[in-house]
């Protein structure tokens, strides 16, 4: 029996680490096994996007972001989620629906969506000036929406795939909008001038505040179990740089500048190895 190959025990020694951090092995979660019965077909823009690791980590952080500058958004966070003593738990449920929902066998999509509405029935309260809040609510669950699929497609388009043609794009869109619907958003972006113009026209309602800036240290600064050190600093300074100049403003965050470069030639060589540790084309 032929040795195994070097190269085959340092792909096996990536997977096992990159699985290690987005599941929590130690309570016998497992990677979600790829279906042919998925919501979205094989090799569609949605699955293609959502398969790589290190655009969609980057493209996380940039949406958390992003979101924090919305007060309902960010109220709701305050309120109902233990993110200061378990961000990585947070990071890692959130990472578990986006690849149960676009990977996963379409019932199991549907149960974890089902899940996601009935948390969402029981977060509400008010915010500071006494205006209600509720994660119900259709245009703050359209925030959340569109500062994701934005943040996953320009990471992706940055570090992954910048030919990426504009149809594909657009079917990104309108496939990721099947789940904003199902979790009750409106109005829901299919295309990326739609998507475009919907975060234009979010700017008035969004508002910096000490809060926001808090939860954006806790985002940069906590290392995530099992992460390398390093990589964090990396993800964290990619994002920052992919974000518009008005939210870094009201986050209190200076642009990288040329600081950003090595944390990008490091993004987009650890992106190449994880690629190859998968075998994704």
């Amino acid at each position: 029996m032929p040795l195994p190959l070097p190269s085959d025990y340092i792909r096996t020694k990536l997977v096992v680490r990159v699985r290690a951090v987005f599941n929590d092995t130690a309570s016998g979660e497992k990677p979600v096994p790829p279906s042919d019965d998925a919501l979205f077909a094989k090799d569609s823009p949605i699955r293609l996007v959502h398969a790589d690791a290190v655009s969609m980590m980057i493209g996380g952080i940039r949406s958390l972001l992003l979101q924090m500058l919305h007060p309902h958004a960010l109220q709701g966070v305050l309120d109902h989620s233990n993110f200061r003593e378990d961000m990585h738990g947070r990071l890692r449920r959130t990472a578990k629906f986006i690849a149960v929902t676009t990977f996963g066998h379409k019932d199991e999509a549907e149960k974890v969506i089902d899940r996601v509405n009935r948390i969402h029935a029981a977060v509400a309260g008010t915010l500071s000036d006494g205006t209600p809040y509720s994660a119900q609510n259709p245009r703050t669950l359209a925030w959340v929406h569109v500062a994701e699929a934005t943040s996953f497609l320009d990471a992706y388009l940055q570090y992954v795939r910048p030919r990426m043609s504009l149809a594909d794009q657009d079917e990104y869109f309108r496939q990721f909008a099947v789940i904003a619907r199902k979790l009750g958003a409106e109005p829901v972006p299919e295309s990326k001038r739609a998507a475009d113009a919907l975060m234009r026209e979010f700017r008035t309602e969004l508002r910096p505040s000490a809060e926001a800036r808090q939860v954006a240290d806790l985002v940069l600064t906590q290392r995530p179990e099992g992460t390398p050190p390093g990589v964090q600093q990396m993800l964290g300074t990619a994002a920052v740089d992919m974000l518009p100049a008005y939210a870094r403003s009201m986050l209190g965050l200076s642009s990288p500048g040329i600081t950003a470069i090595p944390a990008k030639l490091a993004a987009r060589t650890a992106g190449r190895t994880l690629r190859w540790a998968f075998r994704q084309g």
